[in-house]
């Protein structure tokens, strides 16, 4: 039995638990016994600690499934993708949930280093986070055959085709060779580097005011039509685009009078 004797009052009341405990000690002898069995209740839902959510097996194979199927939009044919789950932050102190809902956050693509949103859909108390995660996407795509210094240009003896994670590379990737020979480094690039947009000279593929083909596309569905370029489209930059009806959508420069847009 717990000895209240012993124990300082400033000890006590520094303790809420210990405090309630000797309340409840302390009076039960005077107190109807269901006045009693309300103070213990009330004192274990005080003492109750708030944990921190731990992803359960079933959770992380529906994030990992979230996160692949937000990475296919835009992906090139044959490409494999890899889902690797974070953790929360362990400063978070999330109240316990029976149903965590994972959603993807609006405006992030699912591409290298991300997050995926959870939120508590039935719990005593609604919170929502997110979850970071990485998705790696591997497709074929050009590299540099040998260390090329800046200002090189290329040649297709300079360049092989490997297997890379093409979501950790800084701008758009390569496969046609033919398409690179010519084109100018403005930076040194490493042997089994990519070669994209970020490391090649940016070429101007139309001028302001110029009309475009513009691909838009999202999951399950693709509409082209034409558009008025608004600035001058360097390759692998974005570019406001007006449409007949007013409408402005920014798109990605892929190509001569080609602009792409990723929904």
């Amino acid at each position: 039995m717990l000895s209240t004797r012993s124990i300082p009052v400033a000890q006590m009341l520094r303790r809420p638990a210990l405090l309630a405990a000797w309340l409840i000690l302390s009076l039960s002898w005077s107190l109807p016994l269901w006045l009693v069995g309300m103070l213990s209740e009330a004192q274990a839902q005080t003492a109750k600690p708030v944990v921190t959510e731990t992803l359960s097996t079933e959770l992380r194979l529906q994030v990992q499934d979230l996160a692949q199927a937000g990475a296919k939009a835009g992906m090139p044919a044959q490409a494999r993708v890899e889902v690797q789950v974070g953790q929360l932050d362990p400063r978070l102190k999330l109240a316990p949930c029976a149903q965590v809902q994972p959603y993807l956050p609006t405006g992030l693509q699912m591409w290298g280093r991300t997050r995926i949103g959870l939120r508590c859909v039935d719990g005593r108390a609604r919170w929502n986070v997110t979850l970071p995660v990485q998705v790696k996407v591997y497709a074929r795509a050009l590299v540099a055959a040998e260390p090329l210094a800046s200002g090189v240009s290329l040649t297709q003896a300079q360049l092989a085709m490997a297997e890379i994670d093409i979501a950790a590379v800084a701008g758009a990737v390569f496969t046609d060779a033919a398409g690179l020979t010519g084109r100018s480094l403005v930076r040194p690039v490493a042997a089994g580097e990519a070669i994209s947009s970020s490391s090649l000279r940016a070429r101007q593929w139309f001028a302001a005011g110029e009309t475009v083909q513009v691909r838009v596309s999202g999951p399950g569905f693709a509409v082209a039509g034409e558009g008025q370029a608004m600035a001058a489209g360097l390759e692998g930059q974005n570019v406001k685009i007006r449409f007949e009806n007013g409408r402005m959508v920014t798109g990605r420069v892929v190509g001569e009078r080609r602009v792409e847009v990723l929904l």
